[in-house]
């Protein structure tokens, strides 16, 4: 048999629901850091892959013609950045040396270690960006 007191002694009270609304509240504001974080690690390393392809590309052809291509003659394909966070730009001028660098766009532009740049011997720096003034290491960047 329905009883209307039934019904209104199982409603949620207002403390209930607070007390909801503020676990979750917290829940978000601990868990959104720490997932934009593990997005941004993850292109970070989508970065460093792509430059280390793209310099290994530019090894096999110095050892296949003798000297390393322009940059006009790199292939996109070979500076792609998997996620399209970081835009890959090449300098190869003379045929002796190279520098590959990529620089984060988008949301990824605000990441701590700014841009990255390898060259031809195998020189792994972090490059500062208009949004990160001063980056962190290639110590922590380039972890081995």
């Amino acid at each position: 048999m329905f009883r209307l007191s039934t019904l209104v002694s199982h409603r949620p009270t207002f403390f209930k629901l607070t007390t909801t609304v503020v676990a979750a509240a917290v829940v978000t504001a601990t868990a959104l850091p720490l997932y934009n974080d593990h997005v941004k690690r993850t292109h970070r390393a989508h970065a460093r892959a792509a430059l280390l392809n793209a310099a290994q590309w530019m090894e096999r052809t110095a050892t296949a013609r003798g000297r390393y291509p322009i940059a006009a003659a790199i292939p996109g394909e070979v500076l792609r950045v998997e996620g399209e966070r970081y835009a890959i730009a090449a300098i190869s001028n003379d045929g002796m040396a190279y520098t590959l660098t990529a620089v984060p766009n988008a949301a990824q532009t605000d990441d701590r270690c700014g841009a990255y740049r390898i060259n031809q011997a195998g020189t792994r720096l972090q490059i500062a960006t208009a949004e990160v003034p001063i980056p962190l290491g290639p110590l922590t960047c380039w972890p081995q």
